[in-house]
């Protein structure tokens, strides 16, 4: 899975740009194994080709834009918790808890991290990365992708030109962000040390600069007397913070809801949607004129059937269903010579008496018959046992079909 990594400078850095001017980012696109495939610097416009290819965009806040608190949290469902985590910190901040994202780490513990930043920010930069295409945004607080050893503490640097961002993970819990604006390029490494010796008082620390500011640094710590001696200048390198940015407790986008999450790539899909909806088009037409075709077959049936019937039968005025009154008609005329129609009575109670002696029944199960509808109606007494197989396949042979209607009745009708 390729994953984008994008290093944000602070909310402050993109304010002080002058209007027009791009933002420019580090980046790093990561495939399979959390190998760098590719870096460097771009404006974040111009990402788009990266990040619409990307399946996923990870965003590394500034530590400056994104304030840590440890927070004592009462057993709540996750979404209660959404609901009250504002009020909880809202004595901790100097701005409204409504302008803010709010966010819990993930453990089950009383006390928790609790992160919070400016919403509009956020907002800001959810828009700009979906708008460019991104699928799925993950935001992430840089001093929390930072090393996080017993005693000891971690900090990075990155600049922009004489505004520095300084992340600082005090503790696994805890770290704060720096913004050091410098006189000038020369003297940035080292109001950057004096700035975190004047935060980090005693102990070791790990400090990770731009490679190509790895020697400024380095010489710096000479002009510092004592910071030498605490103080481990390394060169930084994106493969620490990817590999540190899957262990992050907090995710930020979280705090935007459904707003940040990711959306359905249109762009990709529209030509085989297009595709799909010709090929529907085409058999929908097809149907219709199938349809047509047969309707126009039935109508012209309908017609002739209705012509037939008027030049045999002229005195009929009024021709509803030419099938069935011309069988009416026949049957009519089969009793006027003294023929019996198939569904008569004598004809069917006729064929059912030979079908049922032959079958050997006892006569003395019948109760009585009962013609109605052009159906013989057989009652037979409470409790009567009467073999039907072999009354049917009698029966089938005169075109007669008979079935059991309750535990008492058979119906006999003809099979036409």
């Amino acid at each position: 899975m390729s994953t984008l990594f994008i290093r944000l400078p602070s909310h402050a850095v993109a304010q002080g740009l002058q209007p027009g001017m791009p933002l420019y980012c580090e980046f790093a696109l990561s495939g399979a194994g959390r190998n760098v495939e590719r870096e460097g610097v771009a404006a974040l416009p111009d990402m788009g080709e990266m990040v619409s290819r990307a399946q996923r965009v990870v965003l590394l806040l500034a530590a400056s834009d994104v304030t840590l608190l440890r927070v004592q949290v009462p057993p709540l469902s996750p979404a209660r918790l959404r609901a009250a985590l504002p009020n909880m910190v809202e004595d901790q901040l100097m701005s409204d808890p409504a302008e803010c994202v709010v966010v819990a780490d993930n453990t089950r513990n009383t006390t928790r991290t609790v992160a919070v930043m400016q919403r509009s920010w956020l907002e800001v930069l959810s828009r700009t990365l979906l708008g460019l295409g991104a699928r799925s945004v993950t935001a992430l607080p840089a001093q929390l992708c930072l090393p996080a050893a017993p005693g000891a503490v971690s900090a990075a640097v990155a600049e922009h030109g004489l505004d520095v961002d300084v992340a600082v993970r005090l503790a696994e819990h805890e770290g704060i962000g720096l913004s050091v604006v410098a006189d000038q390029q020369e003297s940035a490494a080292f109001e950057v040390l004096q700035s975190l010796a004047a935060v980090v008082r005693e102990g070791p620390l790990d400090l990770y600069v731009p490679p190509p500011r790895l020697r400024d640094y380095e010489e710096s710590l000479h002009i510092a007397p004592g910071l030498n001696e605490r103080i481990t200048v390394h060169a930084d390198s994106w493969q620490r913070w990817i590999a540190a940015a899957g262990d992050a407790p907090l995710e930020m986008m979280a705090g935007l809801g459904a707003a940040a999450g990711p959306r359905l790539d249109w762009k990709r899909w529209r030509w085989p949607l297009a595709l799909a909806a010709a090929l529907l088009l085409v058999n929908v037409i097809a149907l219709n004129i199938d349809w047509l075709r047969m309707r126009r077959e039935a109508d012209a049936l309908s017609a002739g059937m209705i012509q037939t019937y008027r030049a045999a039968f002229p005195k009929d005025p009024v021709v509803i269903d030419p099938l069935a009154q011309l069988r009416q008609k026949l049957s009519a005329s089969q009793r006027g010579t003294g023929q019996l129609a198939p569904d008569d009575f004598l004809a069917l109670s006729a064929a059912f008496g030979e079908a049922w002696n032959g079958a050997g029944n006892n006569p003395g199960v019948l109760a009585g018959l009962e013609y109605r509808d052009r159906v013989l109606n057989v009652r037979l007494k409470p409790g009567s046992e009467v073999q039907i197989e072999p009354l049917q396949s009698a029966l089938a042979s005169r075109n007669l079909s008979i079935s059991r209607s309750g535990d008492n009745l058979l119906q006999v009708r003809s099979g036409k």
